[in-house]
């Protein structure tokens, strides 16, 4: 606001709310803007577009953790600026990350946890791609030293993988073989597996955590299928296990349950240490069950500022914070404190379940008793007014996300909707979501007709 103060004196020019150069204006969104303009200006433009997203809390959606203490965030401020890849500069980082990689590979039943090897990754989707090409790179090995031809390597999993897997056939020319699932087997459990595999597959992927509904697929009986195939035929196939989800779940809450190196087809092993390893996106781990199955010329000795240093990875430069953070929860809750943080996960996930599962419009898939992730179906003849999509979209108008979805292959025609539980639901919040799905779920089943369906999008979120 602006007077003459010849004949106003009292009036000041004033700067309103808002009305900054570059808060009056829409915010440039695919051009580079020509003048620059205040930090706290641009701060807030930002601040105040990323209020439009949902409430990371509140999202059941997502495996990613989305919580970490204030401890945690002031190591992570302190750390941000780290260069996992710089060893030269930042040693005691890439030993923070050994001792990490080193103690999953006991958390993981390694033979010798000393003499193995290990890397972190950014997420599970590296992890898996370097477990894939490990695999692909010995089978080949193998090939030429018995002067058979390698061209053609395949890879066996269940149709219910991450779609990393998907990505990584496509990418390093590997035919993946898809397991379909059935009601009668809803993950890949070993029955049939010799009509997939031959000569040329480099392995079977098995899923401790499957992303549709998180159930553990059996890996003891993938293992006992490849060893009497082996018996009849002298395949000697090795497992991956994509332990994305279980890996850091299984060894705290099913301590007796084998999957991982004491069945000793099992040649790797990668968790998302952003998941229930609790740390804050993006970090991952993979670990080999010892060092001669990384074959050496997939790691490379490289010179960077003034050092020489080994790296198998993807990606080159990437933060190193998250492996402090990954650390810092080790030390904070050593193995009681991650079991103690886990089970109250899964104690929540099976009070939803429960809930869920007493509704009559709904029939569980199953119950959060693996990793804290359960999945449900409408109760066949229920209703025809409406969906799971449509009780998704209600759950959002409360804030709450909740994804509906298909699901794979043979089961395609089928729509389920899955909740995942991480660290920060409390049950008194998990209390208050069943209350509003009961809610909705009455007012859904009042509707005198059919809801419109056209439009609807699945909401899977892997």
């Amino acid at each position: 606001m602006q007077a003459n103060p010849e004949f106003n004196p009292e009036f000041l020019e004033i700067n309103p709310l808002f009305a900054r150069p570059g808060e009056d204006a829409v915010a440039p969104r695919y051009v580079l803007g020509t003048e620059p303009m205040e930090a706290e200006t641009a701060y807030q433009i930002i601040h105040d577009e990323i209020m439009l997203d949902g409430n990371a809390r509140l999202n059941l959606a997502t495996f990613v953790g989305t919580w970490m203490d204030d401890h945690a965030r002031r190591l992570y401020t302190e750390a941000f600026d780290k260069n996992i890849v710089d060893k030269d500069e930042y040693p005691q980082t890439a030993a923070i990350e050994e001792y990490c990689w080193r103690m999953i590979a006991g958390l993981w039943h390694a033979p010798e946890p000393l003499d193995t090897i290990g890397t972190s990754t950014v997420g599970s989707s590296e992890a898996c791609m370097l477990g894939g090409l490990a695999l692909k790179r010995r089978w080949q090995q193998a090939r030429r030293a018995a002067g058979k031809p390698n061209g053609q390597p395949n890879l066996v999993m269940s149709s219910a993988v991450q779609v990393c897997w998907e990505k990584f056939c496509n990418y390093w020319d590997v035919e993946a073989r898809f397991v379909p699932l059935s009601e009668e087997h809803p993950s890949l459990d070993g029955h049939n597996l010799a009509s997939y595999v031959d000569e040329n597959t480099i392995g079977v992927v098995a899923i401790m955590g499957v992303t549709y509904t998180g159930a553990y697929e059996p890996v003891a009986a993938i293992a006992a299928a490849l060893d009497e195939i082996q018996e009849r035929t002298g395949l000697d196939i090795p497992i991956h296990v994509d332990a994305a989800s279980g890996g850091m779940i299984a060894p705290f809450l099913q301590p007796e349950l084998e999957w991982d190196f004491r069945l000793e087809r099992v040649h790797s092993i990668n968790t998302s240490a952003h998941k229930y390893g609790l740390v804050y996106p993006g970090l991952g781990w993979i670990v080999w069950r010892s060092k001669d199955l990384l074959p050496e010329e997939l790691i490379f000795h490289v010179s960077y500022l003034g050092g020489s240093m080994p790296t198998f990875a993807l990606n080159f430069s990437r933060p190193g914070a998250q492996v402090l953070l990954q650390y810092y929860l080790f030390l904070r809750l050593g193995f009681e404190g991650y079991r103690a943080v886990q089970q109250v996960s899964q104690d929540v996930a099976r009070f939803l379940a429960r809930g869920i599962g007493k509704i009559g419009a709904f029939t569980l898939w199953n119950d959060g008793s693996d990793i804290p992730v359960f999945a449900w179906r409408l109760t066949p003849g229920h209703t025809r007014n409406w969906n799971l999509f449509h009780l998704s979209d209600r759950l959002r108008s409360h804030g709450w996300l909740v994804p509906a979805y298909q699901m794979p292959d043979d089961l395609s025609e089928m729509t389920v909707q899955r909740i995942v539980v991480r660290n920060g639901l409390s049950m008194d919040l998990a209390a208050r979501l069943l209350t509003v799905i009961e809610q909705e779920t009455a007012y859904l089943d009042r509707l005198e007709g059919p809801m419109p369906v056209e439009g609807q999008q699945p909401g899977f979120t892997h």
